[in-house]
């Protein structure tokens, strides 16, 4: 705690001393004698605030999107930063009618999004061929990946694109800025700001699976207070998600074939800010879950068939709370920029699974998960103008979790584990150009932890520009590492047959990464394409370890007993063939691979290709259309051994989707889509069928 009050200490001193000179800055100046009033810029009152979490005051529309924040911390152009970066965009959400963000992000190059049961399932994010809990997700600067799993990766399947205004996948180890579990790279959300008059909005939609979907908002400004606030339902009921050959093997009945997944998700999304002055700024983002899962998966129909239970269904009732406010401030007539924020998260999982065996209930006691994340952190930004800047910070978090169940049975057996932890550091970086042709980032940050110890990692990222040819040269290298959960490090269950326990000596997973490009523009930056190639190396890699003693008890726990790389290649093709007409191609080669046993990672498909189309034939009329093709995948098999992690083989599939917007007056807008057209009928894990064709529709009422 010494190290947090630091922190706070001198981060308030930064912000008192430059609110000062602020304010003294905005005072009047007295005219001179026989002169008119002092001249004073004339204030905006729709100021742009930057992203919480930011520390810059600009918006995509000042700059397009050629502007990124998270990959510097601060507003600097996609083609001067030696990262493979990508930027979704509101309006790419909205035109593609992308409900989940992990709809938005399956199609990324770089990505594999794995979901367990559909829309609300479990849903795990690979990034370069990583491990899910190797990437660091943010939204509106609070690190948002869930201590209260088990190995602390985040899960998107409750997480709805209703407020997101903008997504950056930063590719590559970017543990030299964000630390722990940014070793993959990191995916900054940031939550949509209002502008302008006030703007209330209401969207209906349904469809197929018996989804229903309604949002309800409100966006603006008033002199110096900006609002958006919008409160989401999303529903969907009926789908099933077991394969028919598993059905068949286990001899499925009509009602079990029938039986569907339901999903209930309620949520809001709030975000507020106050200019106090010209340079001084305040900021609070909201984004609460209630959600509500059912399913009834192929391990509960085995349950029933194969061991005589009866009724066996599982539920999973999520709240969660992310939370952040934020103070900015300009000062020195722009050359020291800073930010200090404090902010919350709280995931409270409770999970059932009714039914009786023997003829007692299953579970009758819910097991319960839940974690809870303080942070505070203060970076700034001294401008030196020709010289480049030079950006440092701090951050302090505080993490806790929780699980507990009680005895039910006599084989059941009943917990409740508890533990933290602290991690403070602090990290510089220094960015500039040279004659316009070489630009640079280089990074390094240092981590303190009071479970698994101390880390220094670092990044290096040039970009050069070769003048007058369009044609831009990138690279980067950099270290990064991934902390062991709470879980993995202080788990404790015993039952009768079988015991997991975490393993308080496990070290942080640590990676070495590479990679390189070359990026093309013509036709008057109209067209653009490239290709980057990557090379990651992780050694203490954490998995899993069985041991069975005399006594035939199952013993798991955690070792650090395996090393990957991860290579390979992604190109994309951006044109914009006229005004109205655009097409975004991408493909992703990945090579990943155990180098421990020489063996293939789970759920790492070799290709990936996607295809984006958008048409304006005219004015309020946009048509969008998106092909997805994903190669084959080994993973763990559902029927017969289980003892093999990648005996099973998933099947490459290809989907097509077509969207339709059109704004029939300022007041009322329609829209409609159509998912997986030709119905492929595909896995993502094996075992977990995915939604196949279905049709959406609804609309919009605006003031």
């Amino acid at each position: 705690m010494h190290d947090f009050r630091s922190i706070l200490f001198f981060s308030t001193l930064f912000t008192a001393v430059g609110f000062s000179v602020a304010l003294a800055q905005e005072t009047p100046v007295a005219p001179a004698p026989g002169k008119g009033p002092a001249a004073r810029p004339a204030r905006a009152t729709t100021r742009p605030v930057a992203p919480a979490g930011s520390h810059v005051a600009l918006t995509q529309q000042d700059r397009g999107e050629a502007i990124t924040v998270s990959a510097a911390r601060r507003p600097v152009s996609v083609d001067d930063i030696g990262s493979s970066v990508t930027i979704v965009t509101e309006q790419q959400i909205q035109t593609q009618q992308r409900r989940g963000l992990a709809d938005i992000l399956e199609r990324q190059p770089g990505l594999n999004v794995v979901q367990t049961g559909g829309v609300g399932g479990v849903t795990s994010i690979f990034m370069r061929g990583n491990n899910s809990n190797e990437v660091k997700v943010r939204m509106d600067g609070m690190d948002v990946n869930d201590g209260s799993s088990t190995s602390g990766a985040f899960d998107a399947g409750q997480f709805v694109t209703d407020g997101m205004g903008r997504i950056e996948i930063l590719r590559g180890p970017q543990s030299g800025l964000y630390g722990a579990d940014a070793m993959a790279g990191v995916i900054d959300i940031t939550t949509a700001q209002g502008q302008g008059r006030f703007k209330p909005f209401v969207r209906l939609e349904g469809g197929a699976y018996g989804t229903f979907n309604q949002v309800l908002g409100a966006r603006g400004s008033k002199g110096r207070f900006h609002y958006n606030i919008e409160l989401s339902h999303y529903r969907m009921d009926g789908f099933n998600n077991i394969p028919s050959y598993i059905e068949r093997a286990y001899g499925a009945d009509r009602q079990q074939r029938n039986e569907g997944n339901r999903n209930d998700n309620r949520s809001a999304n709030i975000r507020l800010g106050y200019d106090v002055t010209q340079t001084f700024d305040l900021g609070l983002t909201a984004r609460l879950i209630q959600s509500n899962y059912h399913s009834y998966s192929l391990y509960d129909l085995q349950s029933e068939n194969l061991y005589g239970d009866s009724g066996v269904r599982e539920q999973n009732n999520k709240n969660q709370a992310i939370v952040r406010g934020t103070a900015h401030l300009v000062s020195f007539n722009g050359l020291f920029d800073q930010v200090i924020g404090l902010g919350y998260m709280t995931n409270r999982n409770r999970w059932t699974e009714t039914g009786t065996s023997y003829g007692s209930p299953i579970n009758p006691d819910p097991n319960y998960y839940r974690s809870e994340r303080l942070k505070i952190d203060w970076h700034g930004t001294f401008d030196f103008k020709k010289y480049g800047q030079f950006l440092i910070g701090a951050e302090h978090f505080h993490d806790r979790f929780n699980t507990s169940h009680t005895a039910s049975s006599m084989w059941d057996s009943g917990y409740d584990n508890s533990a933290g932890m602290d991690t403070t550091a602090g990290y510089g970086q220094y960015q500039g150009n040279w004659n316009q042709i070489l630009y640079g980032a280089a990074n390094i940050r240092y981590d303190a932890n009071s479970r698994y110890g101390n880390h220094v990692t670092w990044r290096v990222a040039p970009a050069i520009h070769v003048s007058g040819t369009g044609t831009i040269i990138k690279a980067s290298a950099g270290s990064g590492f991934h902390g062991p959960s709470l879980y993995q490090l202080f788990a404790n269950q015993v039952g009768v047959g079988y015991s997991e326990k975490g393993n308080p000596n496990l070290r942080a997973e640590q990676l070495i990464g590479y990679d390189a490009g070359v990026e093309q523009k013509l036709l008057h930056d109209r067209l653009k394409f490239g290709a980057t190639w990557y090379d990651n190396r992780v050694r203490h890699l954490i998995q899993s370890s069985l041991s069975i003693d005399s006594a035939y008890n199952y013993n798991y726990s955690y070792e650090n007993v395996a090393k990957a790389r991860m290579y390979g290649v992604e190109a994309f093709l951006n044109w914009k063939a006229r005004s109205d007409l655009e097409f975004n191609l991408s493909y992703t080669w990945t090579h990943a691979r155990d180098e421990t046993v020489h063996a293939e990672l789970q759920q790492r498909p070799q290709h990936k290709f996607n295809f984006n189309t958008t048409w304006t034939p005219i004015r309020d009329l946009t048509f969008s259309g998106n092909i997805l093709y994903t190669s084959g995948w080994r993973d763990l098999p559902v029927i017969g051994s289980e003892t093999c992690s990648i005996c099973a083989k998933g099947h490459g599939y290809v989907t097509i989707d077509v969207a339709a917007n059109y704004k029939i007056n300022r007041f009322v807008s329609v829209y409609a889509r159509a998912d997986n057209l030709l119905n492929r009928q595909y896995e993502e894990p094996i075992g977990y069928l995915q939604p196949g064709r279905g049709g959406y529709g609804g609309f919009t009422l605006s003031y």
